[in-house]
């Protein structure tokens, strides 16, 4: 059982993480445009909340993880009539071959810096999509390792200009970035504000 898994049962009891993932899905729409024809693929979609989101706006999506814990939690909401347009998947783009079907559109939100194999992963998001199709990908902003905590197998954030130089090399073009919604933690007596950023790219 990994640590996802553990904590699948309890991920939605946090108001911030419905939160955010409501400001993620927002900024989404107001970037690009989300059509009624459009196929969805959330990659990394722990309890789904970023898709179901995103599904009433959307012809289908696939909400896609590696943790059996948190699909688990989405398929109970999806046989609870939570969006009917959306089916779950088991996916580790380390190590699975691609799903057959392509998108128009492929999201996430806080599951890049949790990829140890970043560039093939990124070349695996992008043959999913249709030619023209998008990656929209929230995550963590540079930080010092105190998100994770010292220690954790993780990437600490990333650098924007970075980012973009392994997204170009991925095939994609003229990635933009913004500021979306930051993470509060408080450890002790500090507490601490973590930006998350947008990354929105197009097929090239």
């Amino acid at each position: 059982m990994t640590d996802f898994d553990a904590s699948a049962a309890t991920w939605d009891d946090d108001p911030a993480k419905l939160l955010r993932a409501r400001e993620v899905a927002e900024a989404i729409r107001a970037t690009v445009p989300v059509t009624p024809e459009a196929a969805v693929l959330e990659y990394g979609c722990g309890t789904g909340l970023l898709g179901l989101a995103l599904a009433p706006h959307v012809a289908r999506i696939t909400l896609a993880d590696s943790s059996e814990g948190m699909l688990e939690v989405v398929r109970r909401k999806l046989a609870s009539g939570a969006a009917p347009n959306a089916v779950a998947l088991r996916l580790d783009l380390e190590r699975d071959p691609l799903p057959a079907g392509r998108y128009d559109l492929v999201c996430s939100l806080l599951t890049l810096h949790h990829v140890h194999d970043l560039d093939q992963v990124l070349r695996q998001l992008r043959a999913a999509l249709t030619e023209g199709g998008t990656l929209c990908v929230a995550d963590l902003d540079a930080e010092d390792g105190s998100f994770h905590g010292h220690g954790a197998d993780v990437h600490h954030g990333f650098s924007r200009d970075a980012l973009a130089d392994r997204l170009r090399a991925a095939g994609f073009a003229a990635p933009a970035f913004s500021t979306v919604t930051e993470i509060e933690r408080t450890t002790g007596d500090t507490t601490r504000r973590y930006g998350v950023f947008l990354a929105v790219a197009r097929a090239a």
